[in-house]
Formats: C-alpha cells, sequence, structure tokens
C-alpha cells in the first residue's frame, strides 16, 4: 500500500524538480493564468480581456503538442464560439506513457484548476481523469504515450475555458486557455 503512495508522490517530486522555468518559452503575451470568476460572468467577458488573444488566428481546428518537457507548444487557443471545435493532441515526447504520458483537458469556465488537478493525481485508473469531476469537464483526449495522438470534437458557448494536463504533477505548468467569441 506504501508503494501506491510513494510512487506518485515521486512522480511529482521529479517532475516539480525537473521543470526548470519555461517562462521564456511561452508565446509572448500569453496568458496563462485561469479565471476564477462565475461562468454568467466569463461568458459576458469580452476576449479583449484576455492578454495576446488579438494576435492569435480564429480557427476551430487546432493541434496541441505535449513533449517531455511538460510543455505543451500552444498555450492559448482563439474558437467561434456555437461551431464545433476540432482539437488534436500529439504527444512529440518519447519517454514512456508510464512516466510522461499526456492528456488535454478542458475545463468549464470558473473550475479551480489546482482542485481539479489534485482530484486528477488520484484517478489513475481512469486515465487521470477524476470521475467525481465529471461535470468540470468539456472534453478531454486518452492519456497518450510517445508518438500518439487523439482528436476531440465539441462546441463552447462564448467564454473563456482553461485546459491542462491531467498527468500526475503536471497541471501546474502544462495549462492553457481556450477563448471561444
Amino acid at each position: 500500500m506504501k508503494k501506491l503512495f510513494i510512487i506518485p508522490a515521486l512522480v511529482l517530486a521529479i517532475g516539480i524538480t525537473s521543470c526548470g522555468n519555461n517562462a521564456e518559452k511561452k508565446e509572448e503575451g500569453a496568458s496563462t493564468e485561469t479565471t476564477t470568476t462565475a461562468p454568467e460572468a466569463t461568458e459576458t467577458a469580452s476576449t479583449t480581456t484576455v492578454e495576446g488573444i488579438e494576435n492569435v488566428t480564429l480557427s476551430n481546428q487546432w493541434t496541441v503538442e505535449a513533449n517531455d518537457q511538460m510543455q505543451f507548444n500552444t498555450t492559448l487557443i482563439r474558437v467561434k464560439a456555437g461551431e464545433p471545435v476540432e482539437l488534436t493532441l500529439k504527444n512529440v515526447g518519447s519517454m514512456p506513457v508510464e512516466s510522461m504520458g499526456h492528456n488535454l483537458v478542458v475545463l468549464k469556465p470558473g473550475v479551480d484548476v489546482a482542485t481539479f488537478g489534485g482530484e486528477a493525481t488520484a484517478a489513475a485508473d481512469n486515465e487521470y481523469i477524476p470521475k467525481s469531476a465529471l461535470s468540470s469537464i468539456v472534453a478531454h483526449t486518452k492519456l497518450l504515450g510517445p508518438g500518439q495522438e487523439d482528436k476531440i470534437t465539441f462546441t463552447l458557448e462564448k467564454g473563456v475555458y482553461p485546459y491542462l494536463c491531467s498527468f500526475p504533477g503536471h497541471f501546474g505548468i502544462m495549462h492553457g486557455q481556450i477563448v471561444a467569441e
């Protein structure tokens, strides 16, 4: 039983210490902070309040890459609300899924990312998608190993939607926002 607790704690500790500072690699002007306002307030908020959104192409087809440095190559996505969004996640890393698996989870506006990430850590049996938080999720990919990809399709109302990788220790730096306008 102790091993089951020690392994996730070890993975989290290694992930945190190996992260380094990736601030210089983020898209210039991209904001990765999540909002904690009520969904009604977020849906009516102007998308110009998301720093850097004016520099992002409006498209409902996106490909996001995840790597062994626990980074998404895209942290700000702009889509047209009310139309299907097709999002592909590609794991471009080479480490095995057991130690460096990646997924992409789109959350509803206002969901506390840290709380969700904590619950996800305990959901290894469900690819780190906590059953207790399913009502907070808009859509999610499968947990991917090296060279794998998964495509999801969903529709969003106007608003700002946080997304993250829910693999233990990843959500702290592997996150971004989808702005539906």
